[in-house]
């Protein structure tokens, strides 16, 4: 079938998006709903690309025959667009199986794991553009690099963040596929840990086997069905690709050497501040080297490599006031933010903002991210954004503030935000959360720079 429109429900995700704007970068006629208007949106319509924000089965193309519907499982089952396009015999299928028809031709080098995969997919398509070989890559974030989360080239290779919400990973049968993470996590989805564990063990099974997995060191994923070779990588622990002579540089980098099987890569350096993105970049760079990369290429990529988006992004570092915004939605990525934080800025009173996401993750993880949380210095906590879910009786963000073990803490409406913190005395800020919570980084990088 020959189809002419792609018309997407949720086009303003951040995996929606990209591949909206690979249809749309191909010549087809690409349209889409989302519920809210975004800086997403708001770019995808600067570019030619149709968004409209109510529940309207009139701006659907009618012309069904020639029009393929894509959409997220994020969006509810009861929209009246989705149950439009099922009833009236639409083509239609999901990001997930989208993204996987894209792929499949191409060597494909897929980076999964409950946190990190975002920023090392984004540097291992840094790595492969920098380097002059070129990649096609659809990031789950904003490169900052190149203001975009969708990189196109003529080269049949395909960098692609490996989700596992929904177990939408399993739609993709990578060459090299790197795993950071197998946390508890999406457990409206998995029920329990075990079971996201089980999905990563067929996630790498789909590997091709003369490929490779690329495993972080400690971390359990079922391996007895995967026919890939397997490496594993560490930010220091000796073993496959791991960093060593590690020195501390100014502004929290690092200068580090790289070691691999086929020798040391000596003096890499990572554009992005964090002891975590020395670890990310080893976990990237050990998919460019098996991919073929030149090593010193991967050295030059490394230093140039500018970071995402609400990925540990620094807005403010100054004597007097630091902002951070991340994107960190799991107590481990909030724990591993607030430690690099800390190396970053010693000494400093650290003030967090924190938005939960889903009433699931906050019923399933609330004592952990309050043990988290708890290494702030002080706590502003905001009410869930529900994103796809309805309220579950009884969660609420004060289910998590009851736990934190510090004193300086406080729940209120995100509509008091901005309010409370002109009554604060603020040293260095930080901002969580994977929901809405980024409607507020202008605002208050304006108010703090005003203090500065």
């Amino acid at each position: 079938m020959n189809y002419t429109h792609y018309y997407f429900i949720g086009i303003g995700g951040i995996g929606m998006s990209a591949i909206a704007r690979y249809f749309h970068h191909r010549g087809f006629a690409v349209s889409g709903y989302d519920r809210t208007p975004s800086a997403l949106t708001h770019a995808l319509e600067a570019e030619g690309i149709a968004v409209h924000y109510d529940d309207d089965v009139t701006a659907i193309p009618q012309d069904i025959a020639h029009t393929f519907v894509i959409y997220t499982p994020a969006i509810p089952e009861e929209l009246g667009e989705l149950q439009y396009v099922r009833a009236h015999g639409y083509a239609l299928c999901k990001r997930s199986k989208a993204l996987g028809e894209i792929a499949r031709g191409q060597e494909c080098l897929a980076v999964s794991g409950t946190h990190g995969k975002t920023t090392t997919s984004t540097l291992l398509a840094h790595i492969l553009t920098q380097s002059g070989e070129g990649c096609n890559a659809f990031l789950g974030g904003i490169s900052k690099n190149y203001d975009t989360n969708l990189l196109l080239s003529r080269n049949p290779v395909l960098v692609a963040e490996a989700d596992e919400f929904d177990r939408s990973f399993l739609q993709l049968h990578p060459h090299i596929a790197v795993v950071t993470a197998t946390d508890a996590d999406h457990l409206d989805i998995y029920n329990d840990h075990a079971h996201v564990v089980e999905a990563f063990g067929c996630f790498t099974a789909q590997v091709d086997a003369d490929g490779a997995v690329i495993v972080k060191y400690g971390v359990d994923v079922p391996l007895a069905q995967t026919a890939a070779r397997v490496w594993r990588y560490a930010y220091d622990t000796p073993c496959d690709f791991y960093a060593s002579d590690i020195v501390a540089l100014p502004g929290g980098r690092f200068d580090f050497t790289l070691n691999h099987p086929g020798g040391r890569i000596e003096h890499c350096r990572v554009g992005i501040p964090g002891w975590v993105n020395v670890e990310n970049a080893v976990a990237a760079a050990a998919a460019a080297l098996l991919h073929g990369t030149d090593p010193a290429a991967i050295r030059e990529a490394l230093a140039t490599f500018q970071g995402v988006k609400r990925r540990f992004d620094i807005h403010i570092d100054t004597p007097r006031i630091a902002y951070v915004d991340d994107y960190a939605h799991h107590p481990n990525e909030i724990r591993a933010a607030i430690s690099s934080i800390r190396n970053i800025f010693p000494g400093r009173k650290l003030l967090g903002i924190f938005q939960p996401h889903l009433y699931t993750r906050t019923r399933d993880f609330a004592a952990d991210f309050a043990d988290a949380l708890s290494g702030l210095d002080a706590l502003i906590l905001l009410p869930i954004y529900p994103a796809r879910e309805e309220p579950i009786p009884g969660v609420t963000s004060a289910l998590i503030l009851d736990r934190v073990t510090i004193a300086d803490k406080i729940l209120i409406p995100k509509e008091q935000l901005m309010e409370h913190l002109q009554g604060r005395d603020i040293d260095c800020l930080v901002s969580f959360g994977a929901g809405d919570i980024d409607r507020f980084i202008e605002p208050i990088e304006s108010f703090l720079k005003s203090r500065c």
